[in-house]
């Protein structure tokens, strides 16, 4: 996830729960609002059928529900929009995943010519993660929350500090790498990250709901709000400038629209077989994690992969089966909670109900 706070999971009730059901994919989202989230929207896809579920609130003091096709921040899944378009990019031959960083941004990386883009990919880079100095922690989010951060000024809080390891021998998630990658897009391709995105992406498969805000601070149109605890009190952070995220977590959407990115990917629409398998295959058993999607295998055995994501307010779920049969995308509004189990306790229940 794009936050390094870890969820405090609490008792606290910030909506009225349901009564129980036997529905495991409504029983999860009412759950995760009895473990903190203000709100939960799940839809689940089986076989060519989907559905969608929702518990708790859009906002907190009213009885309003969420909707079910609402906008919401994704956080970290934007990496792996951001590694989709870098593998199209090797596809094409005007990246190679082997090649140091060094040849393609000259003097931005210390040790460069050790960083390639698969490490940048697969967070085996070293890079200092710029969010261990940037705060998006309680009362150290106010500080920034409106602040325009460009790629340039988080590479270089990153560069700042030494490297955490030697590139390539160890893995450590790090926001770094991503905000390296836009910039690797924007160089190889003379457009911003965002731009590909949208161009390679989203008009291609119709996701109209999804959009790179840059320094826009308002989610568009309908959504339901997300918190932060600040002083012992939850306040609404929906409004935030994003760029602080950029290629590593800017990105807005819907589940109707991450549900088509997630097909796509599944099916070989956006990038071809052999470096979709790249994509999908961990460094190690141990890490989970390939070239900007994470692995999972679920209780009953289905393998999946996709991603998660955290940004102040937001908790975001978007995975899928290898055969692209069984599908998951949820958004957690949050506030005290939920922890990291309840998302994955999701993505299980809903895989494999």
């Amino acid at each position: 996830m794009l936050t390094t706070v870890p969820f405090v999971l609490t008792a606290a009730l910030l909506a009225p729960a349901a009564p129980a059901t036997t529905d495991p994919v409504r029983t999860v989202a009412q759950e995760a609002v009895s473990a903190g989230a203000t709100g939960v929207q799940i839809r689940s896809v089986r076989d060519g059928h989907s559905r969608t579920v929702t518990a708790g609130v859009s906002e907190l003091d009213s009885r309003k529900p969420l909707s079910p096709t609402g906008r919401f921040r994704i956080g970290s899944t934007t990496k792996s929009f951001v590694a989709t378009v870098t593998m199209q990019l090797v596809a094409e031959h005007r990246l190679g995943l082997d090649t140091p960083v060094e040849r393609y941004l000259p003097g931005l990386l210390p040790r460069g010519n050790e960083i390639t883009v698969r490490m940048l990919l697969q967070h085996t880079s070293g890079l200092y993660n710029y969010l261990r100095t940037i705060s998006l922690a309680s009362t150290d989010l106010e500080k920034v929350r409106y602040q325009h951060f460009s790629p340039e000024q988080l590479v270089a809080i990153a560069t700042a500090q030494p490297l955490d390891f030697p590139p390539g021998s160890k893995y450590s998630y790090s926001n770094t790498n991503y905000t390296v990658l836009g910039m690797l897009i924007e160089r190889t391709t003379g457009h911003a990250w965002g731009d590909e995105v949208a161009k390679r992406i989203l008009r291609p498969l119709g996701m109209h709901d999804t959009t790179v805000p840059g320094d826009r601070t308002r989610i568009p149109g309908r959504h339901a709000h997300g918190y932060q605890e600040m002083n012992g009190k939850l306040v609404d952070v929906s409004e935030l400038n994003p760029s602080v995220a950029g290629a590593a977590g800017e990105i807005i959407s819907t589940t109707a629209d991450l549900d088509k990115f997630v097909e796509a990917l599944a099916t070989g629409r956006l990038v071809p077989p052999a470096l979709l398998g790249q994509m999908t295959t961990p460094r190690s058993a141990i890490d989970e994690y390939g070239l900007g999607l994470q692995t999972r295998t679920t209780p009953c055995g289905i393998p999946v992969f996709g991603h998660t994501g955290g940004i102040p307010g937001y908790g975001t779920v978007a995975f899928t089966s290898a055969d692209g049969k069984r599908r998951v995308e949820a958004s957690l509004t949050l506030g005290r909670g939920p922890d990291n189990d309840t998302f994955y306790a999701l993505i299980d229940k809903a895989i494999c109900a």
